[in-house]
């Protein structure tokens, strides 16, 4: 087991390097000068310009702002500094990311025990009316786009019953985050819940099933032990990689509730052509990401002990 996880933590370091170097040069590549948007419509002169992008290494040739980039963060964990504030960028994702890691985690806890338990619900159930029911629900919920969903749960829980705020005005209050994690959970709530219900009635016809059932043993054991634990490895790998999803796709919820997290510092990094910052919050992704595969891998051998790492 040691010796697959230093394999693979090896094989992270092209895969790091390749993804972050990708996103430096689309993100580089992008119209616009932000040193010269700092100044807006009136414009600046061309030695003070000149001057901030020899100081922001914007003068440079692009492979060596990205090396100097990957050096910092290697050497220093320094992200560079944001172009606009003159803050380093490491204080902004300390400011965006815990939000965003709030109501991603809240989003997942929802996704994790209505999707699964729905999916097992379903798939006992399979050809009859309950699970009929839950294929059809799921199905309108992966076809509502999420920025209509949000509208519609705060035109209805906020403004008309009045039993949740609209926007969130503390974002370590779980109250306030429970309507916009809902909206943000809801399309891979569905994904899971369709997949966890297609794999349980797959293997309810497998042999090994069958053999439980014979034996006698209780039917909680027979789900609970046999059935689950073949069942959840495809639904594992869905949430691994979900996970960065969760916390890359909460810009159009956060937008929506008003939440100040990484979805509103990406639009702003994107509107004011902040290239170290917007670097700088994908990177985290990046790393999310690979962390969470490798984690996924390693459960695989946990719910099904014929899985060995050599």
């Amino acid at each position: 087991m040691g010796r697959y996880v230093a394999r693979r933590l090896l094989q992270m370091i092209p895969v790091f390097i390749g993804t972050t170097l990708l996103i430096f040069l689309m993100v580089y590549a992008l119209p616009g000068d932000p040193v010269r948007g700092l100044f807006g419509d009136k414009g600046g002169s061309p030695q003070v310009i000149a001057a901030l992008r020899h100081q922001y290494g914007l003068d440079q040739p692009i492979l060596v702002q990205y090396w100097d980039y990957m050096k910092g963060i290697i050497l220093h964990a320094d992200f560079g500094t944001q172009i606009g504030s003159g803050r380093p960028v490491t204080d902004v994702l300390g400011d965006a990311f815990p939000v965003t890691l709030r109501l991603g985690g809240f989003a997942f806890v929802i996704e994790l025990v209505l999707g699964i338990g729905l999916g097992v619900f379903a798939g006992l159930r399979a050809g009859r009316a309950a699970d009929t029911s839950v294929l059809m629900v799921t199905l309108l919920l992966i076809s509502v786009p999420v920025f209509v969903l949000g509208f519609i749960l705060k035109w209805i829980f906020a403004d008309e019953l009045q039993w949740l705020e609209p926007n969130v005005n503390d974002p370590t209050n779980y109250g306030e985050l429970l309507m916009p994690a809902i909206v943000l959970a809801t399309a891979s709530l569905a994904y899971v819940s369709r997949l966890t219900r297609t794999s349980i009635a797959e293997n309810m016809r497998a042999d090994y099933v069958r053999t439980a059932i014979a034996k006698g043993l209780p039917r909680r054991r027979v789900v609970g032990v046999h059935l689950m634990r073949n069942s959840l490895i495809p639904v594992v790998t869905y949430l691994g990689t979900d996970i960065g999803a969760l916390l890359g796709g909460a810009v159009v919820t956060e937008g929506i509730f008003n939440i100040q997290g990484i979805g509103g510092t990406i639009y702003q990094s994107i509107v004011r052509r902040e290239g170290t910052t917007l670097v700088g919050l994908v990177t985290i992704l990046v790393l999310v990401y690979l962390v969470a595969s490798l984690l996924v891998d390693l459960l695989y051998a946990v719910l099904d002990p014929r899985i060995r790492y050599a």
